[in-house]
This record gives structure tokens, sequence and C-alpha cells, in this order.
């Protein structure tokens, strides 16, 4: 890992994010990419091109250069190389874009969440770029007194096409020497005998060298609530999953876990495509 991509709204949600990158960026040496978007009108954006540039677009560009000057300023970012970048596009698809040309290995984002008929209606560009990103999204959701990902709980139905995203994991745990806690969470709509679970998960885990684990099945009445609940349950630092990147109406039938626990968790939650 050596590029972490920061978008940034220059709210709390996002310095909290920054933090967090600022911690795992002296883990691995990495380089940290802090992006603000703005959102303009298209014949706004076409006259910073211009020699007739409009005076509220560059009020707008000087302001967030100085915020973002600021920021790479703060003492927890010492030591760190942080490059500021502003781009002028929709939130959720800028991220995506700048982490194709930047060759992003990691996105931290923070979120405040959403629930009840704004969370259906509106959603966040925090779950959009979860459910649409290639590479792996790390949410931060609150204020961490002591930021630690050594308690990390994986969850997954443990299938062949969790594969590539498990080795993703892997080297993402062994950064912090953490102690993964696997778990299959067994539900009344998908349930499985524990000694068919624990061959399943047996069978996979064979195939890696994974150190510090052990495997788990947990009941509960959903996937969501079963993982909320087994990650209270061993004090997790972190919660990690897969996602399929559903989108248009298969999204809107069949929903996202991720999405989901992006929502209403607490902890921080890494997601890593399937």
């Amino acid at each position: 890992m050596k590029r972490i991509l920061v978008p940034t709204d220059f709210s709390e949600h996002a310095e909290k994010a920054l933090k967090a990158a600022a911690f795992i960026a002296k883990k691995t040496k990495s380089e940290i990419f802090l992006l603000h978007l703005l959102e303009l009108p298209n014949q706004m954006i076409d006259s910073v091109t211009e020699s007739n540039h409009i005076p509220e677009v560059m009020l707008l560009i000087k302001k967030a250069n100085e915020t973002l000057q600021k920021i790479r300023e703060q003492p927890f970012l010492k030591g760190i190389t942080v490059t500021a970048s502003i781009q002028f596009e929709r939130a959720f698809s800028g991220i995506l874009s700048f982490n194709k040309k930047n060759e992003i290995d990691l996105i931290i984002m923070g979120s405040h969440g959403t629930s009840g008929i704004e969370e259906i209606l509106i959603g966040s560009n925090t779950e959009k770029v979860v459910r649409l990103s290639e590479i792996p999204v790390l949410v931060i959701k609150k204020e961490l007194n002591e930021l630690k990902f050594k308690n990390f709980v994986f969850a997954s139905d443990f299938s062949k096409e969790t594969r590539k995203p498990f080795k993703k994991m892997i080297a993402f745990s062994k950064i912090f020497d953490a102690n993964l806690f696997l778990v299959m969470i067994c539900t009344p709509n998908s349930f499985k005998t524990t000694s068919i679970a624990e061959k399943v998960m047996g069978d996979f885990i064979a195939d890696f060298d994974v150190p510090n684990y052990s495997i788990h099945l947990f009941n509960d009445a959903n996937i969501e609530n079963g993982i909320t609940n087994f990650a209270k349950t061993i004090d997790a630092d972190l919660i990690g999953l897969c996602t399929h990147g559903r989108t248009g109406f298969a999204h809107f039938f069949n929903g996202s876990i991720s999405e989901d626990l992006v929502n209403h968790e607490n902890k921080p939650v890494i997601t890593f495509r399937i």
C-alpha cells in the first residue's frame, strides 16, 4: 500500500477520516492524496479554463486552496507526504475517476450515516463509493481516541467468488498484526448446520496463509444484525466484508449489507469489491 485517497468536504467527518489515513500512512510509509470536489454547473466549470473567469468561481477555488493548505499543516500529518487537489466533478464520480488516474490503493472516507426516508431517497456519497469502488474503502464514522485495528472481524459466506477480496483483506490485516475473527452469519433464511459451516470455512481458509485467525458461526435474525452483534461480543476494532457493487433495480430489491453497515455501524468498516 503506497497511495491513500481521502476525499474532504472540510467537515469534522472528513477530518476523522484524515486522522485514520495519517495513522495508516505512518504504518505503511504511504502518501496521502487529499481531494476536494467542487460541484458546479457546467457553464461555471467551463469558465475556469477561459480568460473571463467568473469571480464567484475563482473565490471558491481560492478559499478551497487556503483551507487545504491549513489542513496539510495539521500536526498529525507531520512527516507524511500530502498532495492536495481540487476537482470539478460530482463527489462520488470524481472520487472514482481520481482513483483510477492516480492508482490509489485505499480510499478512506468519513460518514455521518443516514436513516429512514433520507436514506432511501438520498443515500450518501460514501455509500455510492462503497458500492462502486474497485479498491478497498475504509469508512470512519466517529472520533477514535485510540485508532487500532487489533481485533478485525471479517464476515463472509466464504464462497469461491470471495477469494480475491479475501487476499486483499489478509494483506490489510498483516499491516496491523491483527487478530482475525472470521465469521459466517447464520439466519433463518440462510441456515447452515455448525458442521457444514465449519467445513465450508475450514476448506476455504486452508488455501491461504493466514496468521492469528479463528473461525466462528453466529446466529441472528439477519446478516447485518449478526455482524454488528458478533463484533460487539469480541470488542472488534474493525469490520471487514465484501461488496458486489450492485446498481439499479438489483441494488434496490436486493439491498446491500455493506451500505447498511456503513450507514448504521459506528465501528470502522472496510469493504473489498468482489
